[in-house]
């Protein structure tokens, strides 16, 4: 094993990240919760996929890429629904992933690019660099080094499952497959989905934790951690931010079970079951999803009490009666 790996210091954060995530974890886990629940599974691996593929400027929505993964015809650049349906095969395989196989690696990374990249499931052979408008302020490791660096890499993990906490050893992964950049294209979009796969060795819960929406929502903030890892030669910035990623979508994730599991009505509970998360649906279209005919059933069974307990909410909610109106899961 080559002396690749930076330093890293386990800081009295990390330290107690670590400990609030475990507790988290521990709690989404000890009944199940995310497994009885095939919708919100769902809806998180769709979120997951979005987010992931909008950090690397893919410009399709959440309901364009829900639309691609159940098989809808979807209005759009062909290169970006391919990528869709590229990284929905890609994630399906997460439990069989051997996350130190450098051959699984390739073959996912064949899988995630397919018909999106000249280079797919190979090693980049050209120098690699990050640009800020017109300077250069990251330049990868040259093209023969990556065979190496990856096997030393591959060869830490595995040395260190069952040594390092699997939540600091995936950041540091994330954060060396970034630096090395081992392809031509698809880096970000690998090395997220291989934390997820690192995680899903700990907890499998973490198959459907939506990390890259986080991630996503603080984009800048992952941009800078590398770049300050880059210059400082030490991943501790990174491991931190990483670890607050996760403990703040456990928090979120922990609300969405909370929510499903509230003592709601078997009215609220069956719209809830028609709707998909942060898609806006019409009173007429709900309607026609549960079989009912009457609004005014509607509005005093179901949207109203739902209204209430906070699990939709209005578009428009200083017009609640404009016909624009359209009610959101949340």
């Amino acid at each position: 094993m080559s002396g690749y790996i930076p330093p890293y210091t386990i800081s009295n954060k990390m330290f107690e990240l670590v400990s609030e995530i475990s507790e988290k974890v521990g709690r989404i886990t000890s009944h199940k919760e995310l497994e009885s629940k095939p919708h919100l599974r769902r809806n998180n691996r769709i979120r997951s996929i979005n987010s992931s593929l909008k950090i690397e400027a893919n410009s399709l929505s959440l309901s364009d890429v829900r639309d691609v993964i159940n098989g809808h015809l979807v209005l759009g650049d062909q290169k970006e629904i391919q990528e869709v349906k590229n990284a929905y095969v890609a994630y399906e395989k997460i439990p069989e992933i051997d996350p130190t196989s450098i051959s699984d690696l390739k073959r996912i990374h064949g899988i995630l690019t397919y018909r999106t990249a000249r280079e797919s499931g190979v090693f980049r052979k050209g120098d690699e660099g990050v640009l800020s408008g017109s300077e250069c302020i990251f330049v990868a490791p040259p093209p023969h080094m990556v065979n190496e660096l990856m096997r030393d890499l591959m060869q830490w993990v595995k040395e260190n499952e069952g040594v390092i906490h699997p939540l600091i050893l995936s950041a540091i992964f994330h954060y060396e497959f970034v630096f090395i950049h081992p392809f031509a294209d698809g880096n970000g979009r690998m090395a997220r989905l291989w934390h997820t796969v690192l995680l899903y060795r700990w907890r499998s819960v973490f198959e459907y934790i939506p990390l890259e929406s986080q991630i996503e929502r603080f984009q800048n903030e992952y941009y800078d951690a590398i770049a300050v890892c880059h210059t400082k030669d030490n991943s501790d910035i990174f491991i931190e931010f990483m670890l607050d990623m996760i403990n703040q979508i456990l928090d979120e994730v922990v609300l969405q079970v909370n929510r499903s599991n509230s003592e709601v009505s078997e009215y609220v509970k069956r719209m809830l079951a028609v709707m998909e998360y942060e898609v806006p649906y019409t009173s007429n279209s709900i309607m026609e999803a549960l079989g009912l005919k009457s609004k005014e059933t509607l509005r005093k069974n179901y949207i109203n009490p739902a209204m209430e307990l906070g699990l939709i909410k209005m578009t428009l909610p200083d017009k609640p009666n404009s016909r624009n109106q359209r009610y959101v899961k949340q």
